[in-house]
C-alpha cells in the first residue's frame, strides 16, 4: 500500500471540525524524528457530535478494516465508532488509525494533556508532545516502538537544552 496522503487526510478531518490529536509515527516526524511511517494515527474525542464529524470526514474515503477479510461487512458511521474504540483502517488516501484510547495515556481528554498545537500543512493541529510519545511507546512495548525510544529521548534532551 502506498504511504498515506497525510495532508489530504488532515484536511478532510479539519473540514468537518473533528477533534483529534496526531499521535504515533507522524507525531514523531513532526518533532524531528527520522522515523519513516506510512500511516496516520490520531486519537479522537468520543463525544457524540465528534463521532458524527469523524464519520462524515472519513466515510467518503471508503474506509475498510485493515487486516479483516475483504468480504467482512463493515459500515463506517457514528454508530460503528460508538460501538468500537480503536480502528485500523485502509482508506482511499492510505492507512489511517483512529484511536479512542491511546496505550499509556488513555482517552482523548488524557492525551490532550500531552499535546501541543502545531501548524501542519497550514492547519492548526493538536500533536502529541515528545513526553507523551515516549510514554506511549514505552507502554506499547512493541519492538518498533522500543527502537524509536532512544531517538525520541534524544530529541527531548535537545529541546530541553534549547530552552535553558
Amino acid at each position: 500500500m502506498a504511504p498515506t496522503d497525510v495532508e489530504k487526510t488532515l484536511k478532510a478531518l479539519h473540514g468537518q471540525g473533528v477533534k483529534f490529536i496526531i499521535i504515533g509515527g507522524a507525531a514523531a516526524v513532526l518533532h524531528g524524528s527520522a522515523y519513516v511511517t506510512s500511516d496516520l494515527d490520531v486519537c479522537y474525542s468520543r463525544e457524540k457530535e465528534n463521532l458524527k464529524k469523524l464519520a462524515s470526514a472519513l466515510a467518503p474515503l471508503n474506509p475498510t478494516l485493515r487486516g479483516a477479510p475483504a468480504n467482512l461487512p463493515f459500515h463506517f458511521d457514528a454508530d460503528t465508532l460508538k460501538s468500537g474504540m480503536n480502528f485500523t483502517l485502509n482508506t482511499d488516501l492510505g492507512a489511517v488509525d483512529v484511536l479512542g484510547e491511546v496505550t499509556g495515556l488513555g482517552g482523548y481528554q488524557a492525551a490532550l494533556q500531552f499535546s501541543e498545537e502545531m501548524e501542519v500543512f497550514g492547519l492548526a493541529c493538536k500533536v502529541l508532545i515528545l513526553e507523551g510519545l515516549i510514554k506511549t511507546k514505552k507502554a506499547a512495548g512493541r519492538t518498533k516502538d522500543l527502537m524509536l525510544l532512544p531517538e525520541l529521548e534524544a530529541l527531548l534532551e535537545i529541546r530541553k537544552s534549547q530552552k535553558s
